[in-house]
């Protein structure tokens, strides 16, 4: 039987407003004090890659992360099940250290899908998620004689800045200087990590001082080595541009962005030939896509009885299967199994006919399920800067995280109601009475010896797929900041009537000349008409690009109204008109280097992307690549002493040191671009 303790652990203010601004905690003295090279921020797959080929680089390397596991997505968020695309996969074109991992995964378990789940060509255990990624991670130290210093259960509090290079559209930028992190440990005598789902933890882990669950320590991370901070030799008698180390933000939500205040996008980008298919001619920046707390499922033999969830009415009306092709608990269950007790078995071609033993576990994420969805000022997770400052998050001491408590944890109660409808509902928010059925031979797995490694039985971190994205630097040929839009990576039918209503005139020429590709002055001139265009078959190719991604645009939608779960809610209309088929995609350089901060660079999911071409730019072999691109850059830059932004500021001109960097990813394995996708290949068709 579930125990339902959380509900007392999940009880959630009765407001839904935004809390009083915090008191900052008072800074302490650090316990210690910790020298990298790279100070890699966040363990998920973005940051374990930065660390991977750090240490192949032979780089010091601090990676922090606020649970217990490195893997991120295929551990601590629990969502075990690789998302791929089949050609791709079929070429298995991904950076070393997937493969690797990949490998890996095939190797311990003498099969590559040892879950034999259909979503994907591997499901597996979280808890060897990280298992495996750690072990990497340790050969790689070996193998490049570098130094991984592992923070687990830490977070940063404060960054500290100094001046950095003074010359022309730089002027007036920052260096990170040092970063002041808070790890946590349990109090003697008290419950072990992972006893408690996030929501009761999270703030606890943010504040200095120690509180009943949790001992803290104080760590300063500084750079390795003292930095020559003499002045350089120009008439100007200019800082140096050296810098000594590089901080990485591989966060989930680009944590270290808010932190430091550096200009960023969040939600819905307003309407524009860029981003045609966007849901808002204004943008709204509190509509991010769903977040999921996973959990584990086993079938039993006998039929189980449930408590009761005390929250459960709440959150009933918006469970469904969302789709009538979805009606089928089978076909729920074996999307993302990760294990089965029979992985050689026969497997029909229907997956609504495959076979469920007992002892087979079944992990969730569902849309209408463990999604949960917010999207209004009042519910959003994940903070805006206006919100920050409204919560005194943006003061001295102040930072929480930038998340909305509350929040969290109505996503955690959310996920735990989705499980009791699964095995007891009848009732089909979508589609209506008659279509759900009782599944009674099913038990949530909770305990620290269970694939979510949680006392509770949920992830312990959910799973984002949307966070803070920079805004590029800007140049002549973006002169508002490089960002990657929907234009960039879409097979959307542009010539579907919508935007012929939705954009102006203007827009519409705009929008047609971008996908002209060298037509482009014709049809802004009006020399070629809008009819006569031929649009590229293919993604915006960038000079800089780093690294490789493939996946579709693919939207978990905000709600309408707030909460996400009132009855005969609906999703936010528009959302999805943009959802569909991408070009393989290249990850340019700039949309890993933010404004303001020239010694931060960004992995992951808060690269420089719109809201629309983030719904692909998010899946697990995209931040590996991305990681990776970025920790080999950072080591680049050190070994030569130059800086990312200095690759690329003198673009679309020949940039030596950037085909430099370029040559050393290709021969380390790490392809910046797909076979037989170059500018000079307008079809991509072999790709569609």
């Amino acid at each position: 039987m579930l125990n339902f303790r959380l509900a007392s652990i999940l009880a959630i203010a009765a407001s839904s407003l935004i809390a009083e601004p915090a008191n900052p905690t008072p800074p302490r003295s650090p316990d210690r004090v910790e020298a990298c090279d790279l100070l890699v921020v966040g363990g998920g797959l973005a940051g374990s890659a930065a660390a991977y080929e750090g240490l192949l680089a032979g780089k010091t390397v601090c990676l922090t992360e606020i649970t217990d596991w490195v893997g991120g997505q295929i551990s601590s968020q629990g969502t075990s099940a690789l998302d791929e695309r089949p050609t791709q996969r079929s070429l298995l074109f991904y950076p070393r250290g997937y493969l690797e991992l990949r490998q890996a995964i095939e190797d311990h378990y003498g099969l590559l899908n040892p879950g034999g789940c259909w979503v994907s060509s591997s499901c597996f255990m979280p808890y060897d998620g990280h298992k495996l990624l750690w072990d990497m991670l340790k050969r790689a130290e070996k193998r490049g004689r570098g130094h991984l210093k592992w923070y687990p259960n830490t977070v940063v509090k404060e960054l500290g800045y100094r001046p950095s290079l003074d010359r022309g559209s730089n002027r007036n930028n920052e260096l990170i200087d040092t970063a002041i992190a808070i790890q946590h440990a349990p109090q003697p005598g008290t419950s072990p990590l992972n006893t408690y789902p996030l929501s009761e933890t999270i703030e606890d882990a943010y504040r200095y001082e120690d509180s009943e669950k949790f001992g803290k320590t104080i760590i300063e991370f500084v750079p390795k080595q003292t930095i020559d901070t003499t002045n350089d030799t120009t008439d100007n008698n200019n800082t140096t541009t050296t810098t000594n180390w590089y901080v990485i933000d591989a966060t989930e939500t680009g944590e270290l962005i808010g932190l430091a205040d550096i200009p960023y996008r969040l939600g819905i980008d307003p309407a524009s030939y860029l981003e045609p298919s966007s849901s808002d001619p204004d943008g709204d920046e509190y509509c991010t896509q769903g977040f999921t707390y996973t959990f584990a499922m086993e079938t039993q033999a006998e039929e189980q009885t449930y408590e009761l969830p005390p929250f459960y009415e709440q959150y009933a009306p918006y469970y469904s299967y969302e789709l009538p092709r979805l009606a089928d608990f089978e076909l729920v269950y074996t999307y993302r199994q990760i294990h089965t007790t029979d992985p050689g078995g026969f497997r029909p071609g229907n997956v609504r006919d495959w076979p469920i033993y007992p002892g087979d576990i079944s992990m969730q994420n569902w849309t209408w399920g463990n999604d949960y969805r917010p999207g209004t000022s009042v519910d959003n997770l994940i903070f805006t800067r206006d919100q920050l400052t409204a919560t005194g998050q943006l003061d001295p001491g102040g930072w929480l995280g930038g998340l909305r408590t509350e929040t969290l944890a109505r996503g955690e109660e959310n996920a735990i109601g989705f499980f009791y409808w699964l095995v007891q509902g009848t009732t089909d928010s979508q589609l209506g009475d008659g279509v759900k059925q009782p599944q009674p031979y099913h038990q949530f797995m909770a305990g620290f010896d269970t694939p979510m490694g949680t006392a509770h039985g949920l992830s312990k971190y959910p799973y984002m797929r949307e966070g803070r994205r920079i805004i590029g630097r800007p140049s002549f040929a973006h002169p508002t900041g490089f960002m990657i839009w929907e234009v960039d990576i879409s097979l959307m039918n542009y010539r579907d009537p919508y935007y012929q209503a939705n954009l102006s005139e203007g827009e519409v020429r705009r929008l047609w000349a971008v996908l002209s590709g060298l037509d482009a002055i014709d049809v802004i001139s009006g020399d070629l008409p809008i009819d006569d265009v031929q649009p590229r078959n293919r993604a915006s190719m960038y000079p800089d690009s780093v690294g490789i991604g493939h996946y579709a645009i693919d939207f978990h939608p905000c709600m309408t109204e707030s909460p996400p779960e009132k009855p005969g809610n609906t999703e936010r209309e528009g959302e999805r008109f943009g959802q569909g088929r991408a070009f393989p995609f290249p990850i340019p350089l700039r949309a890993t280097i933010p404004q303001r901060l020239d010694n931060l660079l960004i992995a992951g999911k808060s690269i420089a992307t719109s809201h629309t071409a983030a719904a692909a730019y998010r899946v697990h072999s995209f931040e590996w690549s991305v990681g990776a691109a970025v920790g080999t850059t950072a080591a680049f830059a050190l070994d030569r002493d130059v800086m990312p932004f200095e690759l690329v500021d003198n673009l679309p001109y020949p940039e030596p040191e950037l085909e430099a960097l370029q040559r050393q990813l290709n021969e380390n394995q790490n392809p910046t671009d797909f076979p037989n996708t170059s500018i000079f290949n307008n079809t991509w068709d072999e790709w569609n």
